[in-house]
């Protein structure tokens, strides 16, 4: 299904599940992330995009996560660690904010009750739950054994960076893990018993969607977190030095987003090294992704063909160089394991001739971003009628501002040129820029749940560059009926929807929103 769904039309929506509204600090797989489906389902959409769906990392940002395989322990639900009588309910009473994300409050409160849920699955779990849990390890076996010492060797040894630990642990000498694991067990079964319930949570989740004829969009970030299981325990694969710290890190040259370019800090893969291995990490890597999503989008596909190298020393992306990727060689490996990828190329920066050919020699469909759309002429790439059928047109993305936000500080050339184009006057902007992404020739149109609510600047998800990022939420507060109403009929007159509408559906206290 999921390889047919990208030579169909389609529309959908971006949103994390950490937006989602829910009363424990942050959206995740309870209740109203099943809402969402509903609300989707009704609203004619049949793609629900995420973000990387791992750990978040430094700037609590999900594309710097511990893991390339491990799930976000803030996305598990309490709901369901209740109903197994694992944890008590009124042990969750908490006040956060139902608005934005205080990560310093949220992630501690968070995993301090997964520890105590984790304590009731010890003492009140069923056989069957125990034997399911045992099962799920050895499944999963060839991530989760790294993951989980590697996060109890974080915690007995934060903050130091895993080339900062006893040399023993970070050269990963036999004796020394296994004196860990021994050292470490109930630590290393509280990591195994979240990512378990991340797992269970998610494919229930993503099963109830794909009944709904919702199909779930994944994100892969190309590079990983220095500090991660990954790094710690296949040195082999990257750009270090003989202590473990990276010699050279990834980012992208001076661009749209910033003039001194974007200094990410992630290792580089040592492309000779994961070649000589059958690129065996990625064909895993891959696999695990699209075991959790319909579909994946590969973030900065671009790299596969020439990425940016920046000396670990540089404080910022200046001064950097363009470095051979893989090329076909890797997706070739890849598509021999798995079979054909269903795969979406985020193919923006800077594209040359060469990464087109990846790209269509792969058979992945690019992106375009209408917001990029109206700063020239009318050759720009990603206006409309320039599309090709092969591309997922974004209003924009999570690094994009909203419409609303967009509208407010482009330039006067470009709000002129938008006007006239979508023939609005700003006041319905979003929904001009929605239709004309539903309208255009691409296969597939996705927009930012903040337009769809038509919401201002303030929401923004991301800024590159910045922090303080990835915080937002909504309240059902903000959903009315009309958006619903007003998505499908875009979506339906474009011939996006591939089922039949149902009545609206009830919005958590019972009743549709006016």
């Amino acid at each position: 299904m999921a390889s047919d769904l990208l030579n169909q039309r389609s529309a959908g929506v971006l949103l994390h599940p950490t937006s989602l509204p829910g009363p424990h600090g942050c959206g995740d797989f309870g209740p109203n992330a099943y809402y969402f489906v509903d609300w989707l389902h009704t609203a004619g959409q049949s793609l629900w995009q995420t973000l990387p769906l791992g750990p978040i990392g430094p700037g609590d940002s999900p594309y710097m996560g511990s893991s390339a395989f491990a799930g976000n322990p803030l996305l598990v639900a309490f709901e369901p660690l209740v109903e197994r009588g694992w944890i008590a309910k009124d042990a969750l009473i908490a006040r956060f904010s139902d608005e934005k994300i205080d990560f310093s409050q949220v992630v501690p409160w968070r995993l301090h009750k997964l520890r105590e849920a984790f304590a009731g699955f010890q003492q009140h779990a069923t056989a069957a739950d125990q034997q399911a849990f045992q099962a799920w390890l050895l499944t999963e076996k060839s991530w989760v054994a790294d993951y989980t010492l590697f996060m109890a060797l974080d915690q007995a040894h934060s903050p130091a960076l895993w080339p900062e630990w006893p040399t023993a642990l970070a050269q990963r000498e036999p004796a020394a893990l296994a004196a860990a694991r021994a050292e470490h067990a109930a630590e290393i079964g509280f990591w195994g018993f979240v990512q378990w319930q991340f797992d269970v949570q998610w494919k229930q989740l993503k099963a109830y969607a794909n009944q709904k004829n919702v199909h779930m969009v994944g994100d892969l970030p190309i590079f990983i977190a220095h500090h991660s299981s990954d790094c710690w325990s296949r040195p082999d694969l990257y750009e270090l030095d003989a202590s473990g710290n990276p010699n050279v890190i990834a980012g992208v040259p001076p661009d749209f987003f910033s003039e001194t370019g974007q200094r990410w800090g992630n290792p580089l893969y040592n492309w000779a090294a994961m070649k000589a291995d059958g690129y065996s990490w990625w064909i895993e890597r891959v696999k695990r992704q699209l075991s959790l999503a319909d579909v994946v989008r590969i973030d900065h596909f671009r790299g596969f063909v020439g990425y940016w190298e920046i000396p670990a020393s540089e404080p910022t992306a200046v001064k950097g160089r363009w470095m051979p990727g893989p090329d076909y060689d890797l997706f070739a490996a890849i598509e021999a394991a798995l079979g054909k990828l269903p795969i979406i190329a985020e193919d923006l920066g800077v594209i040359t001739d060469e990464v087109v050919a990846l790209r269509t020699r792969a058979g992945f469909p690019g992106m375009r971003i209408l917001q990029f759309a109206f700063s020239d002429d009318a050759s720009n790439n990603f206006l409309p009628h320039n599309y090709e059928r092969d591309t997922v047109v974004y209003s924009g993305t999570h690094d994009n501002d909203t419409i609303q936000g967009w509208w407010a500080d482009c330039t006067e050339r470009e709000r002129a040129y938008a006007g006239e184009y979508l023939h609005t006057d700003g006041s319905d902007v979003h929904w001009a820029m929605i239709r004309a992404c539903a309208q255009s020739v691409a296969n597939h149109a996705i927009c930012q749940f903040q337009d769809v609510l038509g919401l201002d600047g303030s929401h923004r998800m991301n800024t590159p560059g910045t922090v303080g990022c990835w915080t937002w939420r909504f309240k059902w507060d903000w959903v009315n009926a009309a958006a619903a109403e007003t998505l499908v009929r875009i979506t339906a007159a474009a011939r996006r929807t591939g089922f039949e509408r149902l009545p609206l559906p009830a919005y958590p206290e019972g009743k549709n929103k006016p």
